[in-house]
C-alpha cells in the first residue's frame, strides 16, 4: 500500500486483504466479542481504572493474529479510526454470515 487511501470503501477492501487467515479472524472476532462483554461489565459495575483492559484485550487478540498468523502489520498504525471501525464491521459481518472465518468462503 504505497498511496494513501482516501475513502472507507477502498480501505475496507484493503483491510480484508490483511485479514485472510482463519485463525487471525477468529482471534479478531474473539477480541471484539470480549470487548463487548467487558464494556457491559464496565458499565454495569462502574469500572474506574479498569477501562484500560478494553483496548488491551481487543488489540491484544488482533495483534497476535497479525504477528503470528497473518504475518503483517496491523492497519491500526496508519489508519487508526478506519481500522477500529473495520474491526467492528468484520465482527458483525461474520456474526450475521456476510463474511466467514474462512475468507475463501467470502463473496465479493
Amino acid at each position: 500500500m504505497a498511496e494513501k487511501i482516501t475513502n472507507y470503501s477502498d480501505f475496507y477492501r484493503f483491510y480484508l486483504t490483511g485479514h485472510q487467515n482463519k485463525t487471525s479472524r477468529i482471534l479478531h472476532f474473539t477480541g471484539t466479542f470480549l470487548v463487548f462483554v467487558m464494556l457491559f461489565l464496565a458499565i454495569s459495575n462502574g469500572w474506574g481504572w479498569e477501562w484500560i483492559f478494553l483496548p488491551l484485550v481487543g488489540y491484544g487478540f488482533a495483534w497476535v493474529g497479525h504477528a503470528f498468523f497473518e504475518k503483517n502489520k496491523p492497519a491500526t498504525f496508519k489508519y487508526p479510526f478506519w481500522s477500529l471501525i473495520s474491526d467492528f464491521k468484520l465482527f458483525f459481518d461474520i456474526l450475521f454470515g456476510r463474511k466467514h472465518f474462512d475468507s475463501r468462503k467470502d463473496q465479493a
